[in-house]
Parts: C-alpha cells; sequence; structure tokens
C-alpha cells in the first residue's frame, strides 16, 4: 500500500491521520453498510482541499488510475462524525460501477491524530 494521510483542518493548521495506522485501529470494528448518497465528501474538493494541491488535469488521471485499480474488499473508514478518513477512491469505484450503499467501519471516538498543525508536503510519503 502507498503511504497515505488523511488530513482535516486543526487548531493552526492541518492534523494528519497515518492511513496504515487507521487501519490497524479499525480493524475489530463492527463493519455496516452505509448509504453512497449518505457521504457529504463526494460533492466536495476531498482529493484537493488539503494543502496547495491544485486539481490539474495530470492529478485527476492519477485518481482516476486508482480507482480503476482499487480493492473493494476493504470497508471505507469513517470519523466519529461520519467523514471519511479512508476509502474515498473505493467510494467513487461504488458511484461508478452503480451501487447504492458501501462496506464501513466508523469510529466511535477519533484517534488522536499523528501529526498536529503540518503541511501535507512537511510528511514522508
Amino acid at each position: 500500500m502507498r503511504k497515505q494521510y488523511h488530513f482535516w483542518p486543526g487548531e493552526d493548521g492541518l492534523d494528519a491521520w497515518n492511513v496504515e495506522r487507521l487501519i490497524r485501529l479499525s480493524s475489530r470494528l463492527p463493519v455496516e453498510d452505509v448509504a453512497l448518497d449518505s457521504v457529504g465528501e463526494v460533492d466536495s474538493a476531498y482529493w484537493f482541499d488539503a494543502g496547495s494541491v491544485v486539481p490539474t488535469v495530470r492529478r485527476i488521471i492519477e485518481h482516476m488510475r486508482l480507482v480503476d485499480q482499487v480493492d473493494t474488499s476493504h470497508p471505507i473508514i469513517l470519523g466519529s462524525d461520519g467523514r471519511v478518513m479512508d476509502g474515498m477512491h473505493r467510494i467513487a469505484r461504488a458511484i461508478l460501477d452503480g451501487h447504492s450503499t458501501i462496506r464501513a467501519v466508523r469510529f466511535e471516538v477519533l484517534p488522536e491524530p499523528d501529526f498536529r498543525d503540518c503541511r501535507p508536503e512537511d510528511l514522508s510519503y
């Protein structure tokens, strides 16, 4: 798996969660079916709203490739507030394939971030 982080605005910058750690922490959570219509981030600039990443055609193509190659056997990971912490490419694939739901695990309590008030370009990938 490629190195990934989930970013969310913090007090003075972005907070970041290591996705590998999120997968480990969520591995024993119960799996539920979530309506794809309930995933609000589908109507956001999800992949391009953290830091200074610009949604160029090339970057969109990179995401198209990831959507095409995604392993849909893993559930997506949701935070306690319902936001997507891992799995947006799987969500895109499910929508493209005409599904109305997706398998998900949900944290009851949000884990502490691995990095606080950071910039994506400062993390190791």
